[in-house]
């Protein structure tokens, strides 16, 4: 009894830091980007960008690197193993972290940065492969739910930091933390995590084998259209990314505020997040998915006309409190658009998510940038950025469900079958 109570004790201590080393690994994309939001400005002046609006590409370009990361680290990490992959994307991501935190250029930095997503990108899929290596069914979603918190808390945390970083030190300081944080976790990952794919179980890197299931996720009408749908969504959520600290410093001028504002937004998501997992093993995927869309469409044409009526300066409390809800309306839509967008792809799952995330990325990353450049000190631009993307979703949700799709067509989803 008493050696089965010890070892029931040591696989929840080694549980424990298995969600705690995958949760630090995942969080590092978002450590990358709401760090440094703060420090924007800054550094665009001290490296002589252009025009106000080029701060906004230290964000776009990380997230360009990502969007390729993700294509490539996925089916690499399938031919060579989760641990060599992982240190070849961390080890560039150190490297391009060491050459932001030096570079006396914007344009360098600029490189750099997208240096950094592609090899953060590979922190990203790695985990979630070896999550699912270890974990199935429930076991899995349990492990996932429990990482999906860290989404949650290093929004709300990490301006803080790069606020708190500036009141005391160089911007150029927010790098070097990113570098620590970096080797901390691929040591830790190193002693302490056993390679989770053994060489019987890999598979050759086949271009071919990625063309077959991007022409599959094309031909599949519920997978295309959810695809779109998520970059319609993600491309306005990049471009509040990418125009945050414009609004709150600049526009509202909030100063060290910022991280506040943006961290209650944040906590929205994460609310609609917890609050989607308890919905969905009661309604259907396809019906939250569709009335939050609906709201976020009502609440953005809405708030559209109210802050063209304020000149695009509405009051403060009214934009937080349309933001809050619109973000909350978009947490109920991230996963649940995943999981849709997965359904008919479960026998080609690993290259089939590597392909839907870096194609729905590069589409929100094409159109938040375009828009973002629109940034004209009004919250015109932005709400109607999700005002336009939330109806495009919607006609493309409404184009994948109304289409033919295979033996499942004109079903219910499968969602609380899949949440379990």
């Amino acid at each position: 009894m008493a050696t089965a109570q010890a070892q029931l004790k040591e696989e929840s201590r080694s549980g424990s830091e298995f969600i705690a080393l995958v949760a630090l690994t995942t969080s590092l994309v978002a450590m990358s980007i709401d760090t440094m939001l703060p420090a924007l400005g800054v550094i665009a002046a001290d490296l002589g960008a252009r025009e106000a609006n080029d701060r906004q590409l230290i964000v776009s370009a990380f997230l360009a690197g990502l969007t390729a990361g993700q294509f490539l680290f996925g089916p690499i990490s399938d031919s060579t193993g989760r641990k060599l992959a992982l240190y070849s994307g961390i080890g560039l991501f150190v490297t391009a972290a060491v050459i932001c935190a030096v570079t006396p250029s914007f344009t360098i930095m600029l490189v750099a940065r997208a240096l950094q997503g592609l090899g953060a990108a590979s922190g990203r899929v790695v985990s979630i492969a070896i999550v699912r290596d270890r974990f199935a069914g429930r076991a899995m979603a349990r492990v996932m739910s429990f990482v999906n918190v860290v989404f949650i808390l290093v929004p709300i945390v990490a301006p803080s930091v790069g606020q708190g970083i500036l009141l005391f030190a160089h911007w150029r300081v927010i790098f070097w933390a990113l570098c620590a944080v970096a080797i901390v976790d691929i040591s830790w990952f190193a002693l302490r995590q056993a390679e989770t794919l053994p060489p019987p179980r890999r598979v050759a890197f086949s271009p071919r084998s990625i063309g077959r299931a991007v022409a599959e996720v094309l031909r599949s009408r519920i997978t295309f259209g959810y695809m779109l749908a998520s970059g319609f969504i993600f491309g306005a959520f990049i471009n509040y990314l990418t125009t945050s600290q414009q609004i709150f410093q600049d526009q509202y001028g909030l100063g060290r505020l910022f991280p506040l504002c943006f961290g209650s937004l944040a906590l929205s998501i994460g609310l609609a997040s917890f609050t989607n997992g308890k919905l969905v093993m009661r309604f259907s995927m396809r019906e939250l998915s569709k009335w939050a869309l609906r709201g976020d469409c009502v609440l953005s044409l809405g708030f559209l006309g109210i802050a063209a009526s304020f000149g695009g300066h509405p009051p403060f409390a009214a934009f937080m409190t349309y933001m809050l809800l619109c973000f909350f309306c978009n947490g109920l839509l991230f996963g649940n658009f995943s999981a849709r967008a997965m359904e008919p792809m479960g026998h080609i799952a690993g290259v089939a998510a590597a392909v839907i995330s870096s194609g729905s990325n590069l589409m929100a990353l094409t159109w938040a940038t375009l828009l973002g450049r629109a940034y004209n000190g009004t919250v015109l631009p932005l709400v109607g950025a999700f005002a336009l993307f939330g109806l495009a979703a919607l006609a493309a949700t409404e184009y994948a469900e109304r289409t033919p799709a295979g033996p499942n067509a004109g079903q219910p989803d499968a969602g609380p079958r899949f949440s379990a």
